[in-house]
């Protein structure tokens, strides 16, 4: 395993069109989106958060169409054994209790609230939402588009502003307006 983490053969790469990054085997020309097995997780999130986050992030995503009545945001999620599906690309069995999630939460809540990182740099290598490599951009969205208190919260922020812990089926999140 090389400095990403990944196992022989393995490497990460950008996807142009998607403008994301992706795991190819350059010995079977298998690609995918998530991290292949025997995957160190721990050193994926450290090359992952030095080699494809920054500020050029956000500006990547842009509008792409209608807006009108839409908002965008952020969110960075971390999953719990009873979430709709305890997996995610930084673990394939997720065993923390609800209680463990909201104090990594928490943690990562208090870092941001004294400027000490954005949200958007953390999801990068914490989020438990496939949308990490994006910096837990989601990109825009409406109404009926998102679980119910996710909406709910998301739409009550200002832009700029960072939401408290919001629960949903897919576990905990905290969520910032970013349009």
């Amino acid at each position: 395993m090389a400095e990403t983490g990944l196992p022989s053969g393995w490497e990460v790469r950008h996807s142009n069109s998607k403008n994301l990054p992706y795991y190819f085997n350059s010995i079977s020309k298998e690609s995918r989106w998530e991290p292949p097995a025997n995957t160190d997780t721990e050193k994926l999130k450290v090359y992952m958060a030095t080699n494809h986050s920054g500020p050029a992030a956000a500006d990547r995503f842009g509008a792409g169409g209608q807006t009108e009545g839409k908002i965008r945001a952020s969110h960075l999620l971390i999953k719990h054994r009873d979430s709709r599906r305890p997996s995610s690309w930084r673990e394939s069995d997720i065993t923390r209790s609800k209680s463990e999630a909201i104090e990594i939460l928490r943690g990562h809540q208090k870092r941001i609230q004294s400027g000490q990182v954005s949200l958007g740099n953390i999801a990068m290598s914490e989020s438990d939402c496939s949308s990490a490599r994006k910096g837990g951009d989601l990109g825009f969205f409406g109404r009926n588009e998102m679980q119910a208190e996710f909406e709910q919260a998301a739409f009550a922020l200002k832009v700029g502003e960072v939401s408290d812990i919001v629960e949903t089926a897919s576990g905990v999140h905290l969520i910032e307006r970013v349009q």
